[in-house]
């Protein structure tokens, strides 16, 4: 399972928010150039960020900081937020980021998601965000109506190969990861899967193991202290 360690942009800091409410905004870092490099120095490979700017506008704004991380890192970037046209994704693609993530578009563009898959492979990957058990859109303000399973599976029927679920109630609350949708989820598609939303500590890590996730996103646990990113990295690659 990959450890991808989270860097959200907002107004070009890095900040943390409590279940996607941008009122708990809380800068966490004073450089994200900094936070990045020492997440490589954890031996991470992977890197997720989100333009939390972009999710709000449906547009790139704060693209410059993504593209830099890439080049000035050399890890490998994974970014969601504002990514809502196949110019968007051609413009990150070719300056350095390695995966892009659809949100919305996913459900109100889903011609989008067949055409960047088309052309990109798993390079793209899909953000499906819930709360109980239903989509919610452009930056979470949004509620569809859609359950994610549902979701899930039209995205997998589209030949989306990676899939990252968050549980909105958990995201920022170090309360633990949603086991249980993570692993109906799991059950239900063949697309990978990484978890997002609720990791405080290893002993989570090792519950995310046990699903045969793909990945798992971890930002407040980090930042708060309650997970020690090397060590986290460390065991997974031992559990193999």
């Amino acid at each position: 399972m990959i450890i991808l360690p989270a860097i959200d942009i907002l107004k070009g800091e890095c900040v943390r928010l409590n279940q996607g409410l941008f009122g708990t905004s809380e800068k966490v870092a004073d450089s994200w150039l900094k936070t990045a490099l020492s997440f490589k120095n954890a031996g991470a490979k992977w890197l997720h960020m989100v333009d939390l700017d972009g999710s709000l506008k449906g547009e790139r704004v704060n693209s410059s900081i993504f593209t830099g991380a890439a080049i000035n890192t050399r890890l490998k970037i994974q970014l969601g937020g504002g990514i809502r046209t196949m110019d968007d994704i051609f413009y990150y693609l070719s300056h350095g980021i390695s995966r892009v993530v659809l949100g919305s578009a996913a459900l109100y563009q889903p011609s989008l998601v067949q055409k960047a898959i088309k052309e990109y492979g798993s390079r793209i990957a899909v953000s499906i965000d819930a709360e109980k058990g239903l989509v919610k859109t452009s930056g979470w303000t949004k509620e569809s109506g859609c359950d994610y399973i549902e979701m899930a599976k039209r995205m997998e029927d589209m030949g989306v190969e990676i899939i990252i679920y968050t549980d909105i109630a958990k995201d920022g609350m170090l309360s633990g990861p949603n086991l249980e949708h993570l692993s109906r989820l799991k059950e239900s598609v063949s697309s990978k899967i990484i978890a997002s939303g609720g990791i405080r500590d290893l002993a989570d890590i090792m519950e995310l193991c046990k699903l045969e996730l793909y990945g798992a996103i971890c930002g407040k646990s980090i930042y708060s202290g309650s997970l020690d990113l090397k060590q986290a990295i460390t065991t997974v690659e031992q559990a193999g």
